[in-house]
Parts: C-alpha cells; structure tokens; sequence
C-alpha cells in the first residue's frame, strides 16, 4: 500500500522512538491500570451514581483514541534525519515570514506535524494553509495562501533553519 505525502508524517528517530515507547505504555501496563481502577471502582456499588467509575470509563475511552491515533500516526510515519539547511522550506524548519512583505510583521513558526509541537514555539503542520503555502519555498519567495474567508494572503520568506529542539 503506498501512502501519498499528504497521509505521510516526517519524524526524527528520537521521536519515532518516543511515541512508540508511550504507545508500547499505553497498550500495557496504562491498560492494566485503567483496567483495575474501573474495577475497584465497579466494586463500589451503584455504577448509576459512582463518579470514581464514570471517571476511570472516560479516562480509558481517552486512552484508548490516543492508542489509535499514535498507531496510525506511528504506521504512516517516515524516519529521517533533520532536514538540510538550505534555505529551502520543508517540515523540521524553523521559518521566519513577513506578512504581505511588511518587514515589522513577521511570525517564527516550526513547520511540523503536532507531535512536534513544543510550548517554546508555534507549530503549523504541513497541512495548514500556511504550511502548505510555504512548505518546498526558498527563503526570499512570496508564498501565498488561502485565509479561512477564502481570500488569499501573501508572506515573505525571510529565514528557514532546522529545528534544533
């Protein structure tokens, strides 16, 4: 089965690995747990009025679409390396844009997917009109873009590093 680009998420090793060590977690010994608390709590009495019960049946309906989305995610996933730096824009990069060439508006975002995203900067996917406006640029092209009242919109590239997080 081939995957087309589109349905591909690019992951360094270190976050393959990660995400494959919490859905090996998740499927285990997380599934044990949530397993007995239901339990324990079922024991209690009354399932109609035990919060503790309802609580551990939501928790494991939540771990379990993680479960689902990490082993879609991990199926569809390519291993690299970080991408070169060569001012060409790829997922991995850091990209600085000016909004419609105005050198004083500009944003820093990590062009990647959300299993990237980190609290010390934006994160767009490649997906995103953004991402999918700037995603193969050179630094100094217009990149244009569909905002969602469907104009479009235009940004400057002014810088494109790998993400060194």
């Amino acid at each position: 089965m081939t995957q087309t680009s589109e349905n591909v998420t690019w992951l360094t090793q270190e976050a393959y690995n990660q995400l494959k060590a919490e859905l090996e977690y998740l499927s285990g010994p997380a599934r044990t747990e949530i397993s007995m608390k239901i339990a324990a709590a079922r024991e209690e009495g009354d399932l109609r009025e035990n919060g503790g019960y309802h609580a551990a049946k939501e928790e494991q309906g939540k771990q379990e679409l993680r479960v689902r989305q990490l082993t879609q995610l991990l199926q569809n996933a390519k291993v690299g390396e970080a991408p070169a730096d060569d001012g060409i824009v790829e997922p991995g990069m850091v990209v600085t844009i000016a909004f419609d060439g105005d050198p004083d508006d500009t944003l820093d975002f990590l062009l990647a997917s959300r299993e990237y995203a980190s609290s010390d900067i934006e994160t767009y996917s490649p997906q995103s009109p953004l991402g999918s406006g700037v995603n193969g640029k050179k630094v100094g092209d217009q990149a244009e873009y569909e905002l969602p009242n469907g104009r479009t919109a235009s940004v400057k590239i002014l810088n494109a590093k790998p993400y060194q997080g």
